[in-house]
């Protein structure tokens, strides 16, 4: 009953201000393009040629397969998000805004620098985000890495103590995990944080 109250408290009257509607529609749409865009866009990327770099710590790190582990924790903070979504239009606003940049962000950097994967790298298997990749799996979807970046995003959106705590350690977990299963390089994390702060500044400066 508490979540069915909610809704209409703080759904209902962001959504008769024009602003925040027009601002809801226009994210929505530009985040559908982009999303129908992306398969085409990782084939593109797929199929060039790059430049493999020297990575002293992933030489140094056996690989090992934890796709589950990393998947678990970003559909486990989505599942969150969802939740405060619904008692917090601004935050699903937010976040709508950040997501949308922080993939147009991707597809500029993978543009301009092409990569070639990490040795002895194990693909990242999820039936749900792999659905945009195309007919052919992807391994070359390096810098930065999206896995770590939408995980950070979620630290940078959440307003509570605890939410922004869980999202913080998914990241630090997920940034380790895509390491050992050798999917990015360690350059491609470290950026991560950078270019998600970047994305939700901006969100944040239209939304608000």
């Amino acid at each position: 009953m508490e979540v069915a109250q909610s809704y209409p408290k703080k759904w209902l009257p962001a959504v008769k201000n024009l602003s925040f509607r027009l601002k809801l529609f226009i994210g929505v749409v530009l985040l559908l393009l982009v999303l129908i865009f992306l398969p085409s866009f990782f084939q593109y990327v797929q199929h060039r040629n790059g430049y493999q770099l020297k990575d002293f710590i992933l030489e140094d790190l056996p690989a090992a397969n934890v796709s589950l582990a990393v998947f678990g924790s970003i559909w486990s903070m989505v599942i969150l998000f969802i939740f405060r979504s619904i008692k917090d239009p601004h935050l699903f606003i937010l976040y709508l805004y950040s997501f949308l940049f922080l993939c147009i962000c991707r597809m500029v950097t993978m543009f301009f620098v092409p990569l070639d994967p990490p040795n002895n790298l194990i693909p990242l298997v999820d039936p749900l985000s792999n659905s945009f990749y195309g007919k052919d799996f992807i391994t070359k979807d390096l810098f930065f890495s999206g896995h770590t970046a939408t995980l950070c995003l979620f630290f940078f959106c959440f307003q509570r103590k605890i939410d922004r705590i869980v999202a913080l350690v998914c990241t630090i977990a997920v940034g380790i995990l895509v390491l050992v299963q050798h999917v990015h390089y360690t350059v491609d994390v470290v950026a991560a944080p950078f270019f998600a702060f970047l994305c939700f500044y901006l969100a944040r400066k239209i939304v608000f």
